[in-house]
């Protein structure tokens, strides 16, 4: 059993919230465990042999409330100190990156590089002062108060030189900026909105909505917004066509939810009814989304394996030239920790592509700030780290659902308790300062084709979609974080290098008329990975 003592201001608290606590072993794979706060004490009874991070939502001095890990620790009987075990956790992975990126010698790093020594010198402190574990932590915050905001610099510096190479190279990609709109919405005024804001539109094309009733199909919503986007000459990103959530099943479905030959043969026929009406006029199909998660059905990881070999090979049977995309949600994996059932998430990753499953992009979901599994708050430095790791894929990426709210539909207090903060509560004027940071950060990445946020105007908190999460209010008035959105767009318009004559993907496929149509998001080709 692991086991931490917790100080805040060099007491004791008298609870700890460990609702989003989890446990992970190597590879940063999350395991089972258990947990209870007794006495000061967390304790962490695990499930795994061998050594253990905690990761656990953490209310930092003037940094917010995020998600933070502890390195790897071995079981023993005297109880580590959590406050210094997170800042070595955050200190020893900066350093790890530093290397990584090359932030060493560079003029550029030089103010990260000089703080980074003192929060080396203050968790030395800490260390040494380990016989006094409220002393310990008090220098363990001080660590961490720099650390954290050390570590986004770190990010956006690294990310800024990436930007710059790829600025003096002109591998921008074209087309880079989508939304996903919500179908239910079909007024001309929300039409208005989103035109001049996207260079391709993300189509939510559920099953459910399809199909409500075992073969009694409606497909009037679909069309109608599939006929708009093609009069509009805009690409369409259609689906998740597979999604194994309560947004995407039917209900009739859930009969068959332990007969896996019937939900595949069934799932193999909605496919083909998609693919065969619209498959023409879609420049990217989101055949799989969340898949992984596996928390409707009781899949075994070789079903779910062959339903996404079965999927993305028949969107290519029907349309050979048809793009795919296989959507990763949740990407730190936390569900992993309670569903032994599901596949962590860059290990479901890696196994479609040692596989040999032949699609195109990898979707990936980067929603933040909500009291909801996958959506616990992470800061800038955690999501650089992530989108690293695709690097060795050797896939295109797009950054699927990008979002994070404008506010929170409750008292500040009530904030602190739910899906985090960044750094003070959210307004407005937060949401499009960490819009613009997580762009740089995703298209400095010379292998990120695209992003696309989550919702272009604020959904009903009832709904699915985040609360206040949108670009715009319900009434279609343009938030800063549209007004930067824009200002993001014509900037990498203008970077952008010019497609020579008969060069490919100049359209996507189905686009009709004579006119230029934008290229289709994750067209590219990834290039200087290093």
């Amino acid at each position: 059993m692991l086991r931490f003592r917790v100080f805040r201001d060099g007491e004791a608290p008298r609870d700890v919230d460990l609702s989003t606590a989890y446990l992970a072993g190597s590879d940063n794979v999350p395991i089972r465990g258990e947990f209870a706060y007794t006495h000061g004490e967390i304790q962490c009874r695990k499930r795994a042999a061998g050594p253990a991070a905690l990761t656990i939502m953490w209310d930092t001095i003037s940094f917010g409330t995020v998600m933070l890990e502890t390195t790897r620790l071995p079981e023993r009987d005297e109880p580590y100190v959590l406050n210094v075990e997170l800042a070595r956790g955050r200190v020893m992975k900066l350093m790890q990156k530093r290397e990584d990126w090359g932030l060493f010698d560079i003029a550029e790093a030089q103010v990260v590089n000089e703080k980074a020594l003192e929060c080396r010198d203050l968790l030395l402190e800490a260390i040494m002062h380990m016989d006094d574990p409220a002393k310990a932590s008090e220098y363990a915050d001080k660590c961490l108060q720099i650390a954290l905001p050390l570590s986004e610099q770190a990010a956006l510096t690294h990310a800024d030189l990436l930007l710059q190479r790829r600025i003096s190279t002109k591998n921008f990609p074209r087309g880079a900026f989508g939304c996903r709109v919500e179908p239910t919405i079909a007024t001309e005024a929300y039409r208005r909105l989103l035109l001049p804001n996207a260079d391709f539109v993300r189509l939510p094309m559920w099953w459910k909505t399809i199909e409500p009733q075992e073969q009694q199909f409606s497909w009037v919503q679909s069309d109608e917004w599939m006929d708009f986007l093609r009069r509009a000459r805009i690409p369409a990103v259609v689906g998740p066509l597979a999604q194994f959530n309560e947004v995407s099943i039917p209900d009739w479905l859930y009969i068959w939810e332990h007969d896996y030959e019937t939900v595949r043969d069934l799932l193999y026929e909605h496919i083909d009814r998609v693919v065969t009406r619209y498959g023409s006029a879609v420049a990217l199909w989101n055949v799989i989304s969340g898949l992984h998660v596996n928390a409707q059905f009781t899949f075994t990881f070789d079903q779910l394996m062959d339903l996404t070999r079965m999927a993305v090979g028949l969107v290519k049977k029907i349309n050979p030239s048809a793009r795919t995309m296989i959507e990763l949600t949740q990407p730190w994996g936390e569900y992993y920790a309670n569903n032994q059932r599901s596949i962590p998430p860059m290990l479901y990753a890696e196994m479609i592509v040692q596989s040999g499953i032949q699609f195109d992009v990898f979707g990936v979901q980067l929603r933040f700030g909500t009291p909801r599994e996958g959506c616990w708050q992470r800061d800038l430095f955690q999501v650089s780290c992530l989108i690293d790791r695709f690097a060795a894929l050797g896939k295109p990426v797009m950054i699927s659902g990008l979002q994070v709210p404008s506010s929170f539909p409750g008292s500040p207090l009530e904030a602190n308790t739910a899906g985090g903060l960044w750094r003070k509560p959210w307004s407005e004027a937060l949401q499009a300062k960490w819009l613009e940071a997580i762009t740089d950060i995703a298209l400095s990445r010379p292998f990120v084709e695209a992003i696309c946020w989550q919702d272009l105007i604020d959904s009903p908190a009832k709904s699915q979609s985040m609360p206040h999460g949108g670009m715009a209010t319900a009434e279609l008035v343009p938030k800063q974080a549209l007004k930067s959105w824009t200002s993001l767009r014509r900037a990498v318009m203008s970077f952008r290098q010019t497609p020579k004559p008969g060069a490919s993907g100049a359209a996507p496929a189905g686009g009709s008329g004579t006119a230029p149509t934008p290229t289709p998001p994750g067209s590219g080709t990834p290039q200087g990975r290093s």
